[in-house]
């Protein structure tokens, strides 16, 4: 059945039918088994950007942008889809000059961006249902900023109909969020219903204007040091556990005003442990890498700083930063600057 030009689907799926009355339905309402992968293969999206370019006359590097586009989106089809337009449609002159300067890793995070800031029937549907099941909100919170793990259960409703709407799905028996988009939508959708962390926001707001550098880049250093001077002026009297768990939510609830409305952050999925988690920001085509992460002595810091510096040649960057919550008495706090071969690292600890 193609539905074309009728309505919302959101608003069409209320006519038809109650909505407590579809809850235990397939949206498509099919009785067999449908094992199909809908998602999109980056060879697949490759060929699609190829088709265009031929079209067109970019000369984009189709391979780089459709495995930036396969980051954010894991194939996820309206993702991809969504992507594609803004980048040909939207951006414009308004953000490139033309679509050669577009169709790049810098025009596929404006895109995303764009995207983050939508509001779409397919958000909508999702943090509904988020409201409908607080445990796994919960859960989902915490996946993201404790690096929890929560156990894939096939008769759970709450995660049946997440796996239903794409966006979660099993990955070796443990629930994992589909996509970057989706995650990032969630960790704005969590810190912005927060309101443990409201002082912290404020200073960040009221501080934004001083990250700004020169030529239009973010001073990492400086947000971090003023985030530790500003958190231990707010809850220096924290007890050890209530920090540890907090933390990293807090960082992140002090950076998002501060690149609100110009960039993004997202969270590598093969970091996010209750040991360590890298944070990538995008901002105005730039990249930075961020490892927060709990102290755990000198031995595992050295690990984590070469952990750090393999990340930053996946980004061909040479400049990266570490934040450490630290809770030995004798800590030394603030920030400091080490050279480990052609990398640059900023160690802060609080």
């Amino acid at each position: 059945m193609i539905l074309a030009g009728v309505t919302d689907v959101k608003h069409l799926k209320g006519i038809i039918r109650p909505d407590e009355d579809h809850k235990l339905n397939s949206p498509w309402n099919i009785a067999a088994d449908f094992d199909i992968d809908m998602s999109l293969s980056e060879s697949g999206i490759k060929g699609m950007l190829e088709e265009y370019d031929a079209d067109h006359n970019t000369g984009m590097d189709t391979a780089g942008v459709a495995k930036e586009i396969t980051a954010y989106t894991n194939g996820y089809p309206f993702f991809v889809s969504r992507i594609c337009q803004i980048i040909d449609t939207k951006l414009v002159p308004q953000y490139f000059d033309s679509l050669t300067e577009a169709w790049t890793k810098a025009g596929v995070d404006e895109a995303v961006r764009i995207i983050l800031s939508e509001d779409n029937s397919l958000f909508d549907s999702v943090m509904g249902k988020l409201e409908e099941y607080p445990d796994l909100k919960l859960q989902l919170r915490n996946i993201l900023f404790r690096g929890d793990t929560v156990a894939h259960l096939p008769d759970d409703e709450a995660q049946k109909q997440l796996r239903m709407y794409g966006f979660i799905y099993n990955k070796h028996n443990v629930v994992a969020i589909t996509n970057r988009i989706f995650e990032m939508r969630l960790c704005t959708y969590f810190i912005g219903e927060s309101r443990k962390n409201e002082d912290l926001k404020r200073m960040a707001s009221a501080n934004k204007t001083i990250f700004a550098e020169v030529d239009g880049g973010l001073d990492i250093p400086l947000i971090m040091e003023y985030f530790i001077k500003e958190h231990n002026r707010i809850h220096g009297n924290d007890t050890e556990e209530f920090l540890e768990a907090e933390g990293r939510e807090r960082f992140l609830t002090y950076l998002a005003p501060i690149i609100n409305g110009t960039g993004t952050y997202s969270i590598e999925e093969q970091t996010s442990n209750q040991r360590r988690m890298d944070v990538v920001v995008h901002y105005l085509g730039r990249r930075y890498v961020i490892e927060l992460k709990i102290w755990h002595g000198e031995r595992y810091n050295e690990k984590g700083e070469k952990q750090i510096c393999d990340y930053l040649d996946y980004f061909d960057l040479t400049v990266g930063y570490m934040l450490s919550f630290n809770f030995n008495k004798n800590k030394e706090q603030g920030i400091k600057k080490i050279q480990i071969g052609d990398k640059t690292l900023y160690e802060a600890t609080l």
